[in-house]
């Protein structure tokens, strides 16, 4: 039950709406008991032959007004308990989904996504059903159990304390198999998270799947995960399934109890017809708490276990967070790197080492080097996705550290490798950042961006559908689009992560061109493989090893007799080449 402890600081958020529910369910509870006892006094009647038709009547108009008002009362209480833990879902899942917003890369790389989307479904739901159901069971249970046992007692004491001797045997019963369930329930919320996390993967890495041939090996996979997940709830479900037929022995044994020393009173005439018939009907009532009592700790486990993995989720820490002094002003001037080392956590060997330049707001900064030299690294600490210990990153000379982080991206526009759309029109993924954005201001990034005349060339223009993670576009429309979508904001930094790679030569000339003159006192990081991206920058950086080993203007490096100076005239010869196949072919 220590579930209901942990939801307290809900109960009391909602403690008018479960206040009248559980009065609600109390007095139609009461109302309950009004049947037993009449047809008690009717047995009595006939077998003394002083009922009437008039007290007939009465007694039936009792019952039948009794079950109009329970029949309203039940809505309210209904409205107000299941009203209340609809609302604790809808809050669960606004706090874990805020909080997924400010967790850190790091986070998402030692989390699966499907895990965690099990986690806003099927835990939800099971803490959303504690707050109802289990809610509405325990009170039910109590009171009807209660109010029942009392007008037993009333009837007849001693005979009550007989039939309620097998009861204790039953609720040690019950608490061992809500141990038992506890432990099943929490090992098939794993297991449906592993299939959860399996499902999302193969939707998302289809076309790879398809392109490798792997359907039949994949779809054997998901069929062991199922499998497993069905097992796994199958012992949950065996667990569960004890509850009734324990309950039941139980109350039967109460029931033999009752027949055998009730029935001897009335031989002696201690007892009459009427009051063992009300006292074995009041019995009756006896077994929905003792079944409600085993679905309650059904339902209690089930909770516990999701709320405590909930919990653990809201309990992870973010790692990157706003100092309590932190500045709301969007910065904004030069930019200067001024890192002795930056280490990824939990790895041994720094991604940086001694890296430190000065970029004057308006000028664009080239970023090149081989695969893992530190490029995207170097980009992504400025958008503080990791925070540097050993050094520091400034923007007009405030270190990026004293601002916060709602302002510091909000300084900044970012175009990643991983190109991500919405499942929305291409009108709609451009103007993401800027939602109030007028056509002509997206059509006019789009221009930037080179992609306007491949949106005209599409049946709904800007109102064209994109299919999720932009499945229906080419890689180089992809890219385009991302880049309208930063070019939008208008940033005082422009991060470009090698977003031209899947663009030929001419629209990636055609691009920079346009951005240096929408950017002319606008900062650029340009971070690319093919050289010729960042030909025009003010400043060219060569990281090797997560260390800077050249830097200048092109025209600098290309003087010395270094790696850019090779690439860039091996890349030249390559580009020659494919140019010259062209032209024969």
């Amino acid at each position: 039950m220590r579930i209901f402890l942990d939801l307290l600081w809900f109960f009391k958020q909602e403690k008018k709406s479960y206040s009248l529910g559980v009065l609600f369910l109390m007095i139609v509870s009461l109302i309950d008991l009004l049947p037993p006892y009449i047809v008690g006094k009717v047995v009595d009647g006939i077998k003394e032959r002083s009922l009437t038709p008039g007290g007939l009547f009465t007694w039936v108009g009792l019952i039948l007004a009794g079950a109009l008002l329970a029949y309203g009362l039940r809505y309210v209480w209904r409205i107000f308990i299941f009203g209340a833990s609809l609302r604790l879902g809808k809050l669960l899942r606004n706090r874990l989904y805020t909080h997924f917003t400010t967790l850190s890369p790091q986070f998402y790389h030692q989390h699966r996504i499907g895990d965690l989307m099990a986690h806003a479904t099927n835990d939800i739901q099971a803490v959303e059903s504690t707050a109802g159901e289990g809610v509405l069971t325990l009170v039910d249970s109590l009171t009807i159990g209660t109010f029942v046992t009392l007008s037993m007692a009333f009837i007849n004491w001693k005979l009550t304390l007989i039939v309620l001797i097998p009861l204790p045997f039953m609720a040690w019963a019950t608490s061992y198999y809500g141990t038992l369930l506890h432990r099943s329930f929490h090992k098939a919320q794993a297991a449906f998270s592993d299939l959860n996390h399996r499902v999302q993967e193969n939707i998302s890495g289809v076309r790879v799947i398809k392109a490798f041939g792997q359907e039949e090996a994949e779809k054997a996979a998901f069929t062991e995960l199922s499998t497993d997940v069905v097992e796994k709830n199958i012992t949950v479900a065996k667990i569960d399934s004890l509850y009734d037929p324990t309950i039941s022995f139980f109350v039967g044994i109460s029931f033999l109890l009752a027949v055998i020393f009730g029935a001897a009173e009335v031989v002696h005439g201690t007892f009459t017809i009427g009051q063992l018939t009300s006292f074995t009907v009041y019995l009756g009532y006896l077994i929905w708490p003792m079944l409600a009592f085993g679905w309650l700790f059904n339902i209690v486990e089930r909770g516990r276990a999701s709320y405590d993995r909930i919990t653990s989720l809201l309990g992870i820490e973010p790692q990157i967070v706003s100092r309590e002094d932190a500045d709301s002003v969007v910065p904004a001037g030069d930019v200067a790197y001024d890192i002795d080392f930056f280490t990824y956590p939990a790895t041994e060997y720094p991604a940086l080492t001694n890296i430190h330049f000065d970029l004057p707001t308006g000028s664009t900064l080239g970023v090149v080097g081989k695969t893992g030299s530190g490029k995207t690294t170097l980009l992504r600490l400025l958008l503080r996705e990791f925070d540097v210990t050993d050094g520091d990153i400034m923007i007009g000379g405030v270190s990026i550290y004293s601002v916060e982080l709602e302002a510091l991206r909000r300084a900044i526009g970012y175009v990643p490798q991983d190109h991500f759309l919405f499942s929305a029109t291409i009108a709609e993924n451009i103007a993401f950042g800027k939602p109030d954005a007028t056509m002509e201001e997206i059509r006019k990034a789009a221009e930037i961006a080179a992609i306007d005349e491949d949106i005209a060339g599409f049946p709904d223009g800007y109102g064209t559908l994109v299919g999720e993670r932009g499945v229906t576009l080419s890689g180089g429309q992809k890219q385009r689009i991302s880049i309208a979508r930063a070019v939008l904001i208008n940033p005082e930094i422009l991060i470009l992560d090698d977003a031209l790679s899947a663009v030929d030569a001419r629209t990636e000339a055609s691009i920079l061109h346009a951005l240096q003159n929408n950017r002319k006192n606008k900062t650029t990081l340009i971070s690319a493989h093919r050289l010729s991206a960042i030909e025009h920058a003010s400043v060219i950086l060569v990281l090797q090893e997560g260390k800077i080993v050249e830097r200048g203007t092109h025209e600098r490096l290309m003087e010395n007799d270094g790696w850019y100076e090779a690439m860039y005239r091996r890349q030249q010869l390559e580009s020659d080449v494919a140019e010259g196949g062209v032209e024969s072919s």
